[in-house]
């Protein structure tokens, strides 16, 4: 008898460039060290976002629509966050309280006018947080995304999918160890344990 290989699956995972005058943003970093590990399974395609409204989403899109991917997963920063949160849902909604680095500080703007007020995740949320934590890696399930560059490349991302069989959805990150200095009195993770966490989340993704 032949054995069947399994199926490889295509996975995009994206982060985002600092913003606000910070040198770092963990997303990119966690994005760096994906593309440098091995998955057996999983064809993983990696690339980091400018924090900039114009831009972002469309950039991501385009990605999307090359690579036709089975799981989009989007990180981005959350400061203040003391675990890894994947996001529950996004919001129709532009309302940043920063300018973006382009300067472009959006308010009170509907992402896509005629878009739902919000749109569900994709990903197999409840088994990505079970997976994590049972790492002991802090981890929980968040239901706001925020009204700035996360939110918007979320929802853009989920109304692109919304007829696809393409598993998306967005995971915020804590603050990195490296930037305790910066952001004094907030929480940080370790980068090793981050991309640990983002590892198992594309994981079950790919074979959920």
């Amino acid at each position: 008898t032949v054995k069947e290989l399994p199926v490889r699956k295509t996975a995009l995972v994206t982060g985002f460039e600092p913003f606000n005058g910070a040198a770092l943003n963990p997303s990119h970093e966690i994005v760096q060290e994906l593309a440098r590990k091995k998955f057996d399974d999983v064809q993983l395609i990696t690339e980091t976002l400018p924090c900039v409204f114009s831009t972002a989403s469309q950039l991501l899109s385009g990605l999307i629509e090359k690579s036709k991917p089975d799981v989009v997963i989007a990180l981005g920063q959350a400061e203040g966050r003391n675990q890894i949160t994947p996001e529950k849902i996004a919001i129709n909604l532009d309302d940043a309280r920063i300018a973006d680095n382009a300067g472009e500080q959006r308010k009170n703007l509907r992402i896509i006018e005629n878009g739902p007020d919000g749109l569900f995740s994709t990903l197999p949320i409840d088994r990505i947080v079970s997976e994590i934590s049972s790492t002991g890696i802090p981890v929980g399930t968040s239901f706001t995304a925020g009204t700035f560059l996360c939110n918007n490349v979320f929802y853009s991302m989920q109304y692109q999918l919304q007829s696809s069989s393409t598993l998306s959805g967005f995971i915020h990150v804590p603050l990195m160890s490296e930037q305790a200095d910066d952001f004094p009195g907030l929480p940080t993770m370790d980068l090793e344990k981050m991309v640990e966490a983002i590892s198992i989340a594309i994981t079950v993704a790919c074979h959920s």
